[in-house]
């Protein structure tokens, strides 16, 4: 049975109808870069608007493991739900809620990258990818399959755990509970839900990096401005539903 998520930290309503997935998010490194908006605006589905943070834009690549993806009424599938993704991100908001985009999600799992793609709107793709964890490295390769882009190095974790303070970068980066995507040509969001992020600092050391380079943002791919790392959490993500123009 799913875990219950009190959600009175989240700055708008929640659904009254059950979550549809159950997921964990583990061993996640979080890369970002100040970018230019005029930049990541071919990237951005008509309806949106890109979310700024004191006037800046961010990209964000993050190497990590999606775990135990299942149904909510589900049991989790050896072989199935649980897997290596590397994703690249940016923040937008619609309607006065703030989400992400994803520009890419790569992740080691053909059933995922057939079926979100299809049933979402989901940009996910297929890669080879691998993680080592230990309890202050985090080393992560990730090579997609169709044009070879690659997402390699490590991070270093640093400093004490924490949460976001409000008002800070860190809330504006980490504390986001919906989803936006472009599915069938018409705009959609789902909400996710779950505990504040915990994190602490991290220092990167990254080998190879054409992934993030591929969507021609005008940064230097190899030397992200803000990292963090964090364990992880435990989510309830909602089925997608259509936004109003």
């Amino acid at each position: 049975m799913a875990r219950k998520i009190d959600h009175e930290h989240v700055p708008f309503a929640m659904p009254e109808k059950a979550h549809s997935l159950v997921q964990e998010w583990r061993n996640l490194t979080f890369m970002h870069w100040e970018v230019e908006p005029q930049n990541l605006a071919p990237h951005i589905p008509k309806g949106l608007e890109i979310d700024l943070f004191e006037g800046k834009a961010y990209v964000g690549a993050i190497p990590f493991e999606m775990r135990n993806v299942r149904p909510r009424l589900l049991p989790s599938l050896p072989g199935v739900s649980t897997f290596p993704e590397f994703n690249i991100r940016t923040y937008v908001k619609k309607n006065g809620i703030p989400g992400v985009l994803f520009l890419t999600l790569d992740a080691q799992s053909r059933v995922t990258c057939w079926h979100a793609p299809r049933s979402y709107g989901l940009p996910y793709r297929y890669a080879k990818c691998s993680l080592k964890i230990t309890d202050k490295e985090y080393a992560w390769k990730s090579r997609r399959s169709s044009d070879g882009v690659i997402l390699e190095g490590k991070c270093k974790l640093k400093g004490e755990q924490r949460q976001a303070e409000k008002d800070s970068l860190e809330y504006f980066l980490f504390e986001r509970y919906s989803l936006y995507t472009e599915h069938k040509k018409k705009l959609h969001m789902a909400y996710t839900l779950h505990k504040p992020w915990t994190f602490q600092d991290g220092e990167v050391e990254i080998v190879e990096n054409t992934l993030t380079e591929s969507f021609n943002l005008n940064i230097d791919v190899m030397k992200p401005q803000y990292i963090h790392a964090s364990k992880g959490v435990y989510v309830h993500t909602w089925s997608i539903e259509e936004v109003n123009q």
